[in-house]
């Protein structure tokens, strides 16, 4: 009688033992299955704004730029002229229109959506000189050789006393020296600047240090 429960008892025993072996090869395969959480982007600005201009002409075939502009943010790697979050001012003169475009490499609850979005269309006046739009030719130099230019008048100096500074970066058209300038801006906004540095987008000069 014994031996009659015993042979029962190990076959229930073997198959526990294999239905548990394969649970612990099967969760790895599952947990291995599941996305990576998303890890934040950042572009240099003549990359990010390519994205948006790419998106921009399916909006308008002859949109052309009048700034770009990034968005400082704690954790981006200024010194490598790269940001989270770049936008892009661009107009069409067919449609006499503009819009805002915006491409974002952030995460988080309170991040843009990643990618390239943009605003609504909005009137634009070819005789404003703070809209003044111009050829993408001139663009030759990116911001992170700005960046560069900037540290050797005057960035050094604030990057060496607070390695986490904030940097941001503006792209125009200055209407009265006819050329594309970067502004290397040393602040977290324009109102809280400590240095602004103006760089020749098209050669990458140094132009001057700005008030």
């Amino acid at each position: 009688m014994t031996r009659k429960l015993v042979l029962p008892c190990l076959v229930l025993l073997l198959v526990a033992a294999c239905s548990s072996g394969r649970n612990s090869e099967s969760a790895p395969a599952q947990s291995a299955a599941r996305p990576a959480p998303r890890q934040a982007e950042y572009e240099t600005g003549r990359t990010a704004l390519q994205k948006m201009y790419l998106a921009a002409r399916l909006w308008a075939a002859d949109v052309k730029l009048f700034r770009l502009q990034s968005q400082f943010t704690p954790d981006a790697p200024s010194g490598e002229g790269k940001a989270g979050l770049w936008r892009a001012s661009l107009a069409s003169p067919s449609r006499r229109a503009m819009k805002l475009f915006v491409w974002s490499g952030l995460t988080g609850t309170d991040a843009p959506e990643p990618g390239v979005s943009f605003s609504a269309e909005d009137s634009w006046n070819a005789a404003n000189a703070s809209t003044h739009i111009f050829d993408l030719g001139f663009l030759k130099v990116d911001s992170d050789k700005a960046y560069e230019v900037a540290q050797q008048h005057g960035g050094e100096k604030l990057t060496r006393k607070d390695p986490r500074q904030p940097v941001f970066f503006v792209l125009d058209w200055d209407n009265q020296k006819n050329q594309l300038v970067w502004h290397v801006i040393y602040g977290a906004s324009s109102d809280e600047s400590r240095l602004r540095i103006a760089v020749d987008a098209t050669g990458g000069e140094f132009l001057r240090v700005e008030k």
